[in-house]
Order: structure tokens, then C-alpha cells, then sequence
């Protein structure tokens, strides 16, 4: 599969499931690494009969930093950006010590009051699965380290990554810490995630909530 540009979201989850069809008797969890994924992975739990949740996370920036030092997950995980070199890390948590702790702080309060709401994944539920990680498009292996940092205290029987799209760096990580990857097209100069769908319209959040919570009325 080479396809570029997809119609939407849920296109390019159909297309996902068609590769994943394989683990449709298995015990799949289906767990998106954010709102766009929801709908990626909305189709691949229909045609695998499985569960469907959303990985909370927040991220922490510092100030004249475009991409996050870090994030947060529900569980209490707290995970660096990969991005950044070792040095670069120390140097801002010397820096920034302070402000980092004071936004680990509050960005967990904030999950706190998200959680237990519909769709929220529960870490628990997820044991001796086969857990099918979902993005709608990766340009760094970022969410997926604060995925797998999230799993790493369960047993897993599986763990499989799937996007439709996904940088060079993204694939490579992808390798490293998934059981097998599905990934319909890699793409040297990653624009945005954005710009590979024809629509980019996603539903509210508790429209969304709503899909993830019903998803075993759905199932094909």
C-alpha cells in the first residue's frame, strides 16, 4: 500500500484494518494517541471486533521551544521528548527546574479532571492483549515513547503500531518499540499531518467519546 492522500481519517483507517484483518480472532485493544487517531482507529476495532480508547496526555513546553521538553500521561508517566539530545535535556531542567515541576503539577490536576470520562484508556484493561497503538500520522516517535512508557508496567501480549503516515525518525522508532508495525506510506519530508487528508474535520470531544464508548455496536 503507497497511498498518499486519503480522503479522510476514516479512509485511511479502512485501509489500516484491510492489513491488520489477520488479528480479527485475537483479544485487540485499540488505543488512539489522539483525537484524529480516534477515527483511524475507530475502523481498525470494527473489523477486529475490538476495544476502542483514548491515551490522555499533556504536554510541556518551555518558553522559545516549538515542540513540548516533555508529557504527562493519566497514569502519572512522565515522559522526555526524544527530540532533544541528553545535554539539551539537562540543561533545561537545570534551567527550568522549577517550571517544569510547576507544569507537571498542574497538567496533572488537568488529566485529573478528564479522567473517567468516557473513552479514557485504563491501563489495567489492556493486560495480556494484543494492544494496537493508533496515530492518524507521526512526524516523531514522541507519542509513541509516552505510550509504551504508559504500558511498561502490564503484560502485553502484542504490540503493534499503525498509522497511515509516518516520518523517516517515526518508522525507525516504530521498530524499535513495537511487535510489529503497520504503516501504509513513509515520507521523507513530513509536513504535516493535516495536509494528507482531503477533510480534516473531527468530531467534538463528546462526539467522539460517544464513537468509543459504542464502538461494539459498530463492530462489522
Amino acid at each position: 500500500m503507497t497511498k498518499l492522500y486519503f480522503k479522510n481519517r476514516a479512509e485511511a483507517g479502512r485501509y489500516l484494518a484491510k492489513d491488520l484483518s489477520h488479528y480479527a480472532k485475537m483479544n485487540c485493544a485499540v488505543v488512539a494517541l489522539s483525537e484524529g487517531g480516534v477515527l483511524v482507529g475507530e475502523q481498525i476495532a470494527r473489523k477486529l471486533h475490538g476495544s476502542l480508547s483514548l491515551l490522555l496526555t499533556e504536554k510541556i513546553m518551555l518558553p522559545g521551544e516549538s515542540e513540548a521538553v516533555a508529557a504527562l500521561s493519566s497514569a502519572g508517566t512522565f515522559t522526555y521528548n526524544g527530540m532533544y539530545s541528553t545535554g539539551q535535556l539537562e540543561e533545561f531542567n537545570s534551567e527550568y527546574r522549577s517550571y517544569i515541576e510547576q507544569q507537571r503539577l498542574e497538567k496533572f490536576h488537568l488529566l485529573n479532571l478528564m479522567s473517567g470520562k468516557d473513552g479514557e484508556v485504563h491501563r489495567e484493561l489492556l493486560r495480556h492483549h494484543v494492544v494496537i497503538l493508533v496515530s492518524d500520522g507521526l512526524n516523531s516517535g514522541f507519542s509513541l515513547d509516552i505510550a509504551t512508557d504508559f504500558l511498561k508496567p502490564i503484560f502485553t501480549k502484542k504490540i503493534i503500531i499503525a498509522t497511515p503516515i509516518a516520518s523517516l525518525d517515526a518508522v525507525d522508532r516504530m521498530h524499535i518499540l513495537a511487535d510489529s508495525i503497520s504503516c501504509l506510506r513513509v515520507v521523507e519530508n513530513y509536513i504535516s499531518t493535516d495536509h494528507y487528508y482531503d477533510d480534516n474535520s473531527i468530531p467534538e470531544n463528546d462526539d467522539l467519546r460517544g464513537v468509543m464508548r459504542d464502538i461494539i455496536l459498530s463492530w462489522d
